[in-house]
């Protein structure tokens, strides 16, 4: 059986992509589901956030790319149980000039991961539309796009939304968004109030119920290494990416 992929994507940076990557897929990986997640960002910032390093000269995601490695070879085992990670690398930076002139490149991820024993997949995606991020649209059956809670929420939100079109129209058709998540929300503040409101107003069903806080102990995780929900499980931070990733779940049964 395939694994369902997702891809966590904005063309935005800072809006809490790796973590909302890092969070979901571990609360998934509590329920004991397989998953696996693949960080794709040259930064490296779910690798980091889950304790590891980027690994220059591989195995890692850019290596599984470029044909060098397998996913199969190249994935770790992270302190979480049921929880992989495929690293990234510092050279994901150049991969759309080395792969300009190679036929159908968008196909790479794809291809890799088509016979994984996962239950689930989640890939972390770059702050950018390149062939990274069209890469992880190719590969997956659904797209998670995080939104933070401020003025300029939905600069860079329609283009998006363009290339996922696209990508349905050109490479992949199975492909659906599986909802936008509201980040960094300041329940003190008018502004993330109205955001959130505008937000639903135009996306209407798109937008999840659950909204995540601004909390200080989801930005001080990474540093740890770990995910907020074993850093401080009972923060607010940690119990709204579980309340997420049941919601998550909940829109699956129901397509």
């Amino acid at each position: 059986m395939c694994p369902l992929v997702f891809s966590v994507s904005n063309q935005k940076g800072g809006v809490g992509k790796t973590t909302t990557t890092v969070n979901v897929a571990t609360a998934l990986a509590a329920l004991e589901k397989k998953v696996l997640i693949i960080d794709l960002d040259p930064q490296g910032n779910a690798t980091v956030s889950l304790g590891r390093q980027r690994v220059s000269g591989g195995p890692n995601s850019y290596t599984v790319l470029t044909g060098r490695h397998t996913v199969a070879d190249s994935i770790q085992q992270t302190d979480i149980p049921y929880l992989s990670l495929l690293p990234a690398g510092p050279e994901l930076l150049g991969l759309d000039m080395e792969l300009a002139d190679v036929e159908k490149p968008q196909f790479f991820l794809k291809k890799a991961i088509e016979s994984i024993d996962f239950d689930y997949v989640f890939i972390d995606c770059p702050p950018a539309v390149g062939l990274l991020t069209m890469n992880a649209l190719v590969a997956s059956n659904r797209v998670i796009i995080p939104v933070q809670c401020e003025y300029l929420a939905l600069e860079g939100v329609a283009d998006l939304m363009k290339t996922i079109e696209r990508v349905k129209r050109n490479f992949n058709p199975d492909l659906m968004i599986q909802g936008i998540v509201m980040t960094m929300f300041d329940g003190r503040s008018n502004l993330s109030k109205s955001v959130v409101n505008d937000v639903r107003s135009f996306f209407k069903e798109l937008v999840f119920e659950t909204v995540i806080p601004r909390n200080v102990r989801i930005p001080e995780a990474p540093s740890h290494g770990k995910p907020v929900m074993l850093y401080d499980f009972r923060s607010v931070g940690a119990q709204n990416y579980i309340r997420l990733a049941g919601e998550i779940l909940k829109r699956e049964k129901e397509k």
